[in-house]
């Protein structure tokens, strides 16, 4: 009785709670839903899981041009028994590579959510990789794969998008449904507002906007230069 009182607060407040148990933080950390649900490929309305789909945002950060690239690759890996598909990210700064990720996603057919199963990381220096800060998997030293993307969003929801103790604790609250951006690879509506922090970094926060049918347009200071297919381009 206490716990459906519970959660009839939770949604009457805005929270999304299918699938989802809240943390003692307010912060849903814990999924349960069926891996036999999960595929590698697969679209909602803000992330686009498809293989060849890419993004270029572009931006400054301080005096540095800041170049990112995001790449749905057709690779795939298991990972804590799910078949996940490998989306790619590589940061240049003025020019010169800084960090390549690997990040393991997968597509959830019962919910349309897209969870998060841990990433690798190269950090570069002069051409070389001098780090693998933030790496991390779910299943292995107390991993659990977190959500990047609920199939239905609800403003004020609040998930972790990583689920990894003293290494990586991302978490993400929907703070707005209806934002325009106008950017160089054109103008977009009823745009998603995300604020991500986590608890590694206190006071840290960043924004970041993601357009229906195209997926993230905004990163902080980056924005969305081009975007579809790599056999469109």
């Amino acid at each position: 009785m206490l716990l459906n009182l519970l959660l009839a607060t939770l949604v009457g407040a805005g929270l999304a709670i299918p699938a989802q148990a809240q943390s003692k933080a307010g912060w849903a950390d814990t999924f349960t839903v069926d891996k036999k649900d999960f595929v590698s490929a697969g679209s909602n309305t803000y992330f686009l899981l498809e293989p060849g789909y890419r993004l270029k945002l572009e931006g400054r950060e301080g005096l540095s041009r800041v170049t990112l690239v995001i790449t749905v690759l057709d690779e795939t890996r298991i990972v804590d028994g799910v078949k996940t598909r490998i989306v790619e990210e590589r940061e240049s700064k003025n020019g010169k590579l800084i960090e390549v990720s690997r990040n393991f996603f997968a597509f959830n057919t019962a919910d349309h959510g897209v969870y998060y199963f841990g990433e690798e990381v190269d950090i570069y220096k002069d051409g070389k990789v001098v780090g693998h800060e933030g790496a991390w998997e779910s299943g292995k030293n107390g991993a659990r794969f977190g959500l990047m993307m609920p199939g239905e969003v609800a403003l004020k929801a609040r998930f972790h998008q990583e689920v990894a103790p003293g290494v990586a604790m991302d978490r993400a609250e929907i703070a707005g449904l209806h934002e325009t951006l106008k950017t160089p690879a054109g103008k977009f509506k009823d745009c998603l507002k995300v604020a991500e922090t986590t608890p590694l970094e206190k006071g840290a926060k960043e924004y970041k906007l993601y357009a229906p049918g195209v997926g993230l347009i905004k990163d902080a200071s980056l924005v969305l230069v081009e975007y579809g297919r790599l056999e469109e381009k």
